[in-house]
Formats: structure tokens, C-alpha cells, sequence
């Protein structure tokens, strides 16, 4: 048995168990058990904070199922506030190495900003069929892959039996992707509902998901796309929380080319304690 001092966090309702680098853990039977909501302690995930050589610190993202993330929006700003409170000078905007780059970050008491890396691989208009469903999804890479599908009646979806579906469709094979289902509120606005990969179930907020759905949101909504700076979409997460997305657009050759990439929103503090991890 090993007794492993945790904090545990929650970013709009996507919830953590946060633990610093620990030499003989593996982190992916860790986070199985750990993350277990009966017999562990309860999380979407662990975060595990590391030293880095290319950043300020290094921050690992564990799945409730073992495996391992390329990043996480809400963890991250829940891990920027974990750094902030944890030491004594930190400065105003940290760098945080991740397996999808370098992110920095920007800490406000119990809220956090994070810059992610720019997006890539967009595929709009992707026809999908499932179970005699046909939607039309888009495709892009916000540090994790995502899937965004536009719908009416966002409350009344199934969101993990459709979103277990698409996760595992062939177009996205083979590591398959996150599904958001995203339902516009107002111009510069729109609800969410995400089927996490590696969760494997519907989370209460996806903060790559968020940015997903505000970016695609945007693309879908404009005729002609002009270069524009700090444009920003309010996102409203399942637990009810408003995460604020802002972006620059710059277009060329005729394509928007999405840069400077702000995630803004929580990262409370739950509790803390010690696990008695049983390897």
C-alpha cells in the first residue's frame, strides 16, 4: 500500500484527483482505481504535475480508463490554480508542457485562463450514419480530437448511446474522437453536452470540447470569413457554468487559419487527502 497525498478539483463540474510526480506509480492503474466513484475517491481523471525541460512544469492527464490524454481544457485550469496555490512564486503567465505542446496559463484565485495550442485538422461536413441516424458532423483537433454535431433539442439528447456510437465510428478510426452536441442560444453563444473518450460516459463540461464548439460554431456561422482578433464565444457547459472561448482569426489563401486560442473558467478546490493506493 502506498499513501498518496491528492487534491481533488473540478472546473465546471469536469472533476480531478491531482497528485504531484510520484516515483512507482503507474498512473494508468492509479487512475482506474482512484477514479472509481464507489470504490475510489471519484474523478474524471487524475492530473499529475511534473518537471518539465521545454516548460515551466509538465502536466500528464490520466482517464478515468488508464489512458492518456493529450490534453484537457478544465484540467488545465484546474492544475494552473493547483500551481498557483502550491507555490510561493509563480509568475504571472506559466508555461505548462503537455502531450499536445506547450500551453501557458493565468491564474485568478479559483479562476484560470489557459492558452491552448492552435487547432488543426478540420474536416467540415462529415456525413455519419449510425443506427439509422444521418448526421453531419465536423471534425477538429483541439489538442484531443472532437467531433461537433449541431442539433434542436439539445436537453432531449441521448448523449452517451449516440455518443458512444460516433466516438467509435469508423471515420474517426483509429483512436476515435470526443462527440460534442452543441445547440446554438444566441449569436456568440451556444449550449453544450459532450461524450468524453476515455471517460466513456457524458461529463458534466469538456473544456476542449468548449473550444471545439465555440471554433466550429464560428467557421459554421459566417459566409465569409475576414481576419479578426479576440473573437470570442460564451460556451454553456451541462453543470450550467459559462466558459468564455477567445481566438484570432487570420485568413489566408482563402482559409481561416485560428490562432491564440484562450480557454477561460473555474478551477475549484473539492478537498484533499491521502489515497491508499493498492498496486
Amino acid at each position: 500500500m502506498i499513501k498518496v497525498p491528492f487534491v481533488k478539483m473540478q472546473g465546471a463540474g469536469n472533476d480531478f484527483i491531482v497528485i504531484d510526480h510520484a516515483v512507482g506509480i503507474d498512473y494508468s492503474v492509479f487512475a482506474r482505481k482512484a477514479c472509481d466513484r464507489h470504490m475510489g475517491i471519484g474523478a474524471d481523471g487524475v492530473m499529475v504535475l511534473d518537471g518539465s525541460s521545454t516548460g515551466d512544469y509538465r502536466m500528464r492527464i490520466i482517464n478515468a480508463d488508464g489512458s492518456e490524454a493529450e490534453m484537457c481544457g478544465n484540467g488545465a485550469r484546474c492544475m494552473a490554480v493547483y500551481i498557483a496555490h502550491k507555490f510561493a512564486l509563480v509568475p504571472e503567465i506559466f508555461s505548462m508542457e503537455t502531450i499536445a505542446g506547450k500551453i501557458l496559463a493565468k491564474v485568478d484565485g479559483e479562476s484560470a485562463q489557459v492558452r491552448l495550442s492552435d487547432p488543426k485538422d478540420y474536416r467540415p461536413n462529415i456525413q455519419i450514419k449510425v443506427e439509422g441516424h444521418k448526421l453531419t458532423g465536423h471534425f477538429i483537433n483541439t489538442g484531443v480530437p472532437h467531433a461537433v454535431i449541431f442539433v434542436q433539442g439539445l436537453q432531449e439528447m441521448d448523449v452517451n448511446g449516440l455518443g458512444q456510437l460516433v466516438r467509435h465510428h469508423s471515420v474517426f478510426a483509429p483512436k476515435g474522437t470526443n462527440v460534442n452536441f452543441v445547440e446554438k442560444i444566441k449569436d456568440g453563444c451556444v449550449a453544450l453536452r459532450t461524450y468524453e473518450r476515455g471517460v466513456e460516459a457524458e461529463t458534466l463540461a469538456c473544456g476542449t470540447g468548449s473550444v471545439a464548439a465555440a471554433l466550429v460554431g464560428y467557421l459554421q456561422g459566417k459566409e465569409k470569413h475576414i481576419a479578426e482578433k479576440g473573437a470570442a464565444i460564451r460556451v454553456v457547459t451541462k453543470s450550467g457554468e459559462l466558459l468564455d472561448v477567445s481566438f484570432d482569426i487570420d485568413v489566408v489563401e482563402d482559409k481561416c487559419v485560428i490562432t491564440n486560442v484562450w480557454l477561460k473558467g473555474s478551477g475549484k478546490f473539492v478537498c484533499k487527502g491521502e489515497y491508499y493506493f493498492h498496486s
